[in-house]
């Protein structure tokens, strides 16, 4: 693996996938959308070339050279307020697609994509690739399709299609609107922090394990397929917030709300077939992680 294509550069992802690039002498073109305010985040480097380019302009965008493999991470309404807008994600599949063709048209071998957990829908067992999706978001019901529809279009243009099915990653460059972030703030400030009761199972992997993942779902000769990409760190969640709050003020006050009837959302990914396809296992800790963005932060 010589040379990429990572789209969504500079996302908590894409970025760790950069740096993991540039560690192994990988050369890098980061595809980040125009006029990103983010553009900041790309790694500057001698292997890496920034393109911008729009998501709706993929089909008709020109990349000057081949290359090995196309990540495709990019993806529009993310935020909260915009994860069950069907137009929104339904124009995110049709990207995906021009993403195919874009790898195709640079010679890329394989196509890396970018799903979700949320292609699961709610379960309270272990949920393996192989588990029945059952969507219950827009968001979650594009990403699954975007996925049935990379492995069509793969097929049809002799590209290798791997699609990962992301659980929790945090990190760094994670949305101001996440719980790690949220409760680093108000326990900083000496506020506070009110959760759920937290009784749900969780997985969290650290950003740096996350991009390591990636680059080596690339190098190696992986089998086409569906792959979760988690931490083997399962637990419930309250364990974590207890953990976090540890971390950064022992004294911090958490106030959970008591436990509700409602169906307890489990994410408790199977990584077993990650694991033999890359032979290697995610190493950061959550406490480990935790000081990371705690040290980057100050």
């Amino acid at each position: 693996m010589n040379r990429v294509i990572i789209t969504g550069a500079t996302s908590m992802l894409g970025t760790a996938l950069i740096k993991e690039c540039i560690a192994n002498g990988v050369k890098v073109v980061a595809v980040s959308r125009n006029g990103s305010d983010k553009s900041g985040r790309i790694p500057s480097d001698k292997l890496v070339e920034v393109v911008q380019c729009d998501l709706d302009k993929l089909k008709s965008l020109n990349i000057c050279g081949s290359a090995d493999v196309f990540y495709h991470f990019a993806w529009a309404g993310t935020s909260k307020d915009n994860r069950d807008d069907p137009r929104t994600h339904l124009n995110n599949v049709e990207y995906t697609l021009d993403a195919i063709e874009l790898a195709q048209r640079c010679g890329c071998k394989m196509f890396v994509g970018a799903g979700s957990q949320a292609e699961y829908g709610i379960y309270t067992d272990k949920i393996y690739p192989e588990t029945r999706v059952q969507p219950v978001t827009s968001y979650g019901v594009a990403k699954y399709a975007a996925g049935k529809f990379s492995a069509k279009l793969c097929e049809r243009l002799g590209v290798k299609c791997i699609w990962t099915r992301i659980f929790s990653i945090y990190g760094e460059y994670d949305s101001e609107q996440t719980m790690i972030k949220y409760a680093i703030r108000q326990f900083r400030a000496g506020q506070p922090a009110r959760f759920s009761a937290a009784m749900q199972i969780w997985n969290y992997l650290y950003e740096k394990d996350a991009g390591k993942i990636f680059y080596l779902l690339g190098k190696k000769d992986v089998p086409s397929g569906v792959y979760n990409v988690a931490s083997a760190d399962t637990r419930v969640l309250k364990d974590f917030i207890l953990e976090l709050r540890n971390i950064v003020d022992k004294n911090a006050v958490c106030e959970f709300s008591p436990p509700d009837k409602k169906p307890m959302v489990s994410l408790d990914p199977d990584i077993s077939s990650l694991i033999s396809v890359i032979g290697w296992c995610p190493q950061t800790s959550f406490a480990d992680g935790i000081s990371a963005i705690l040290q980057n932060s100050d």
